[in-house]
């Protein structure tokens, strides 16, 4: 029996959380949620002078919003330092490192020389083979023994197999002279300790693999399964920016895209199932696998990621949806929802969810429910609310008093009404749209009657019945 799959998400906190980031730890998350395995998390805060702790936490916000839960505790990196050290002594003991007394002015020395000379500028340390009673009493560094002749073979579910020369990697340092681990030791110690089992990471690692197999090698442990996915492009093909938009996650939080939806666009971004573009999370877990990412990399398309998200807000039900947009409103600094404008969306869900692509779009469709009486119509809604369209509504009103509140009786009074006034029931429509929501973009007319109930309704249509003072 196979051993269980462990994937981890490893970032470093020295900034906010980049959406290629979140889209990787998806590509965990999925991996490990459809076999039963275990999404770890890891913070590579080995950089101490640019690792905040509200970088941590922003992080750990957005994987929270994204729906990206880990199992067990989250590791830092730094403080496992002592760990790592071992290890580097461990290698050294057993002849796969050494000790190299070299400086930095040395190193340099020996670069400048070979970059005139037109030799490799690799550094080769004299310290590698020399005899143990040379060494002098003075600060060293722990170098990793690389082959010095043969290959590295990386075996990539993604790239397929890649090949490099080891006379193109130098023997790395694993342990500085000031008795610090270096983070490809690091990364290499806690992904054996804990268990990972797949590396699923961007393809910008890719050449740091070939050095820290070697490691791995060194220490007799059994390689991970690699998957170096392609980064994400702009829409121009250029590598993501800041100039291309939101690059940040929190910011498509902001935005109001729902993270069901996002989630799925995400998934799409260098992953496919057949033509599935829109897809539950236990699809996704279901269907993805490695082999389905492509190699070439993916590129941000806002218009698909409204569609998705479009489709996501008209799935969702209605007491996620609410949760979302009460997360959407703190995230973005607005208002919270009362308690009757909560009550109100519940009642109203049913006849916004269809049309918005963002939730700031759902909102401003919700308007009417949202409100208070008296409205206050914008400018667009008070030009359909002349004095003709004023009296009509004012003759309107008394009708509607009586009529049983049902849909089916609300459009046959309103087209008998209009039919008496020799008119179409479109023509009605702006002064309701304008009465019941003060704006002109609204559900239907009746969907509002019906959300607002007999009392809100008539109340909002005797205010804009009213001559304008």
């Amino acid at each position: 029996m196979s051993a269980p799959v462990v994937t981890r998400f490893a970032p470093s906190p020295t900034g906010y959380l980049h959406i290629g980031g979140a889209r990787t730890a998806l590509f965990n998350w999925l991996y490990a949620r459809g076999r039963g395995g275990k999404f770890l998390l890891r913070i590579e805060d080995t950089d101490r002078a640019r690792s905040t702790p509200e970088a941590t936490a922003a992080i750990l916000k957005g994987l929270d919003w994204l729906g990206l839960d880990h199992d067990g505790e989250v590791v830092s990196q730094a403080a496992r330092a002592d760990r790592h050290a071992e290890v580097a002594r461990a290698l050294l003991e057993n002849g796969e490192a050494y000790k190299c007394f070299s400086t930095q002015e040395e190193i340099e020395a020996f670069r400048e020389a070979a970059r005139a000379e037109g030799r490799s500028t690799l550094f080769q340390s004299p310290w590698r083979d020399a005899d143990p009673a040379t060494h002098p009493d003075a600060p060293y560094a722990i170098r990793l023994k690389t082959p010095m002749e043969g290959e590295t073979l990386i075996r990539d579910v993604v790239q397929g197999d890649v090949r490099i020369g080891n006379d193109q990697l130098d023997d790395m340092i694993l342990l500085r002279s000031d008795r610090t681990p270096v983070y490809m030791l690091a990364v290499v110690v806690d992904d054996h300790d804990m268990g990972v089992t797949h590396v699923i990471r961007g393809d910008d690692h890719l050449n740091n693999a070939a050095r820290q197999i070697g490691i791995y090698r060194a220490m007799g442990w059994d390689l991970p399964v690699y998957a170096h996915i392609p980064l994400i492009h702009g829409p121009d093909g250029k590598k993501l920016s800041k100039r291309h938009g939101a690059v940040g996650l929190e910011e498509y939080q902001v935005m109001g895209y729902p993270a069901s939806g996002m989630r799925n666009y995400l998934a799409r971004l260098g992953w496919s199932h057949g033509d599935d573009e829109v897809f539950t999370d236990a699809e996704a877990k279901e269907w993805f696998d490695l082999d389905g990412i492509g190699r070439s990399p993916a590129r941000l398309d806002f218009k698909k990621l409204e569609n998705v998200s479009g489709q996501h807000i008209a799935m969702a039900e209605d007491a996620a949806l609410l949760h979302e947009i009460e997360a959407f409103l703190d995230a973005a600094g607005k208002n919270p929802l009362t308690s009757p404008q909560k009550d109100a969306l519940m009642r109203a869900m049913y006849c916004l969810k269809d049309r918005a692509k963002t939730l700031p779009e759902l909102i401003e469709k919700a308007h009417f429910a949202l409100t208070e009486t008296p409205i206050e119509p914008d400018e667009k809604a008070a030009k359909a609310l002349d004095p003709v369209s004023r009296g009509i509504l004012s003759e309107l009103t008394p009708q509607l008093q009586n009529a049983s509140w049902t849909r089916d009786d609300l459009e046959a009074l309103t087209a008998s009404f209009a039919e008496a006034r020799d008119t179409k029931f479109g023509k009605l429509a702006g002064p309701l749209r304008a009465a019941l929501a003060g704006r002109t973009a609204t559900p239907s007319v009746f969907d509002m009657m019906l959300v607002l109930g007999r009392d809100e309704t008539l109340a909002r249509l005797k205010h804009a019945g009213q001559p304008a003072g």
